[in-house]
């Protein structure tokens, strides 16, 4: 089985950000970068089918030149190769120009099923990876909790979370994307020998000329929305102590929820 996983890496959730000077961004320098949490649900998952039905799990990632980081760690847990999106071109893209890029270079793999993360936890857009399923045409299934591929390989049934707290059951036959929630599986450690293998493993770089698109179609240029501005929120203000009688309590509380919350 022809497995795919989209991944991202993004900054630590660790990592204190800060906006630059003109913000316009924020400030790169002293940031440590990881693999997406959500795609390592991603990558547990395409593994454990792999175990299961034979096959091969190729890494699917855009990014600048140390985004091979991420690609390796991938490897290490037991990926067979990457494919690395990196090109001048495709920086500043927004979520419809960076699934467009990711489509371009999935599209002539041999593919079965793609997996991915629900969301990336830099941007929390979680927009790619219906986007990358639509312009594949093929269908998705996102948030997905528990998820069986058929013996024959045909199709997959995916339990995934709805609103109220309820669970939902879909099946799609393959080829489909599938979108990892936290809960689907706990994502393997890479062992000492994996990473020593997963530096030997493949990693076809794909450039602008490569993707087969335009200049136009990636980046800044392809993207259909610009940020105009990034500002960090304001620091909370200390909480208020009220004290008094529960009736005269109550009557402050409201009387604050209106005037200076604007809550009611």
């Amino acid at each position: 089985m022809d497995i795919l996983v989209c991944m991202k890496q993004v900054p630590d959730t660790e990592t204190k950000i800060q906006i630059n000077a003109q913000g316009s961004g924020i400030v790169a320098e002293g940031i440590k970068y990881v693999m997406n949490p959500y795609d390592e649900f991603a990558v547990e998952e395409a593994l454990r089918i792999k175990e299961k039905f034979g096959g091969t799990v190729t890494i699917v990632s855009m990014g600048p030149a140390r985004a091979t980081e991420a690609i390796r760690t991938a490897l290490a847990m037991g990926a067979d190769k990457g494919v690395h999106l990196n090109d001048p071109a495709f920086e500043g893209a927004d979520s419809y120009a960076t699934a467009k890029a990711l489509a371009a270079a999935i599209k002539p793999l041999p593919c079965n099923i793609i997996l991915c993360g629900k969301q990336a936890v830099d941007n929390d857009n979680a927009q790619v990876y219906a986007a990358v399923a639509e312009m594949l045409g093929m269908p998705h299934v996102s948030v997905v909790t528990k998820l069986e591929i058929a013996a024959d390989g045909k199709s997959a049934t995916a339990e995934r979370e709805v609103e109220g707290g309820a669970k939902e059951v879909v099946q799609a036959s393959l080829p489909v994307l599938v979108a990892a929630q936290k809960g689907l599986n706990e994502p393997r450690y890479a062992s000492l020998p994996g990473i020593m293998k997963a530096k030997k493993k493949p990693i076809d770089v794909v450039d602008l000329a490569k993707s087969g698109l335009a200049a136009g179609d990636v980046g800044a240029a392809g993207s259909k929305l610009k940020p105009v501005k990034y500002s960090l929120p304001p620091e909370r203000e200390a909480g208020k102590v009220l004290e008094g009688e529960p009736e005269e309590l109550a009557a402050k509380l409201v009387k604050l929820l209106r005037e200076e919350a604007k809550a009611i």
